[in-house]
């Protein structure tokens, strides 16, 4: 019984990549929903959790035929063979320190993040998780001002 006490207080920590130098540090628990993370991720960068979402195993390319899939739309809709957000574990998408995956925030504008294991650790008492344990860089603005192009 201990095993499983010791497992149900783990943590990952993850780091989200936006661009090269830009990232946030996120620690959660294992057990922890990817929709959990997804939120965390999406407020760690300042942006509105408005938008539907997924994790895909491919990192570069075309995303959408990742062999290992997550994605909203399978909690919603139940209509795709992705697996759900709100149902799967963290520790089931990223089963150990150095798994990618990427994880796209809003179909329309396509924000792209690559979000790799880089840790883990034992939850402590009295602290709340999720957590930003480190940044990098300055997050851009989820909605730039179109003014800004010309």
């Amino acid at each position: 019984m201990a095993k499983q006490t010791a497992a149900a207080s783990a943590t990952y920590i993850l780091r989200a990549v936006l661009k090269p130098r830009l990232y946030r540090d996120i620690e959660i628990a294992r057990d922890a929903s990817l929709h959990a993370l997804a939120m965390a991720i999406v407020d760690a960068y300042g942006f509105d959790f408005d938008h539907a979402f997924g994790f895909y195993s491919k990192l570069t390319g075309n995303i959408y035929q990742s062999p290992v899939r997550y994605d909203l739309f399978a909690d919603i809709e139940g209509t795709t063979d992705a697996g759900s957000v709100k149902r799967t574990p963290t520790q089931t998408a990223f089963p150990g320190i150095g798994r990618k995956m990427t994880f796209l925030f809003d179909f329309g504008d396509e924000w792209r993040f690559k979000v790799e294991v880089i840790g883990a650790g034992e939850t402590m008492p009295k602290t709340r998780y999720p957590k930003v344990v480190a940044k990098a860089g300055e997050a851009p603005p989820q909605y730039p001002d179109p003014e800004d192009d010309e």
